[in-house]
C-alpha cells in the first residue's frame, strides 16, 4: 500500500505518520501507534470493549499472528471495514476512536511502571542491598590463586 494513498485516506482524520514494523507498517499520530498496516495490505485499528462492537457489526476479524512456538495470537487490533475506505468522514471517526483507545492504553503501561520501580520484586524489602553472588568462575580463580600463593610461600 503506498504511503501518498494512506496519507490521502487518513487526510480528514489529519497528520499520520507511517513506520516500519516487523512484518508490516505502524500508523501513528502524536507519537502514538494506533494502526497497523500487515504484510497483505490490510489497514487494522486499535480496539477496546467500547469500539470493538462496530467492527464485529461490520463483519471485521482481529489481526492474528503465529508465534514461534505456535500459539496463535489475538491482537486488540481489527481489520478496517471495506466500507471504509470509501467514506473518509466515517473513517476519520472510527481512527479518532483507534486513537483514543492507544492513548488511553499508552497511559495505562505508564502509570503501571511507575507504580513498581524497575527490578522490584513483590514482596521484597525496599531498603535491603542486593546480595552480590560470585560466579562459579570467580571461585575457581580464588582457589587457584590461592593454591599459587602457598606455593611461593613454601618455597621461600
Amino acid at each position: 500500500m503506498d504511503e501518498d494513498f494512506l496519507h490521502d485516506l487518513f487526510a480528514e482524520f489529519g497528520a499520520i505518520e507511517i513506520r516500519r514494523m516487523f512484518s508490516g507498517r505502524g500508523i501513528y499520530a502524536g507519537g502514538v501507534i494506533f494502526g497497523i498496516i500487515s504484510r497483505d495490505g490490510a489497514i487494522h485499528l486499535k480496539t477496546d470493549e467500547t469500539t470493538r462492537a462496530a467492527y464485529e457489526r461490520d463483519g471485521a476479524k482481529p489481526l492474528t499472528f503465529t508465534r514461534k512456538s505456535g500459539e496463535r495470537m489475538v491482537t486488540s487490533y481489527w481489520r478496517l471495514p471495506e466500507r471504509l475506505y470509501d467514506d473518509p468522514g466515517e473513517l476519520a471517526e472510527w481512527a479518532r476512536d483507534a486513537l483514543r483507545v492507544a492513548r488511553a492504553f499508552t497511559a495505562g503501561k505508564s502509570a503501571a511502571r511507575k507504580k513498581k520501580p524497575a527490578g522490584a520484586k513483590a514482596g521484597a524489602n525496599a531498603n535491603a542491598k542486593p546480595v552480590i553472588k560470585p560466579s562459579r568462575k570467580s571461585k575457581k580463580k580464588k582457589v587457584a590463586r590461592s593454591a599459587s600463593r602457598k606455593k611461593r610461600v613454601t618455597r621461600r
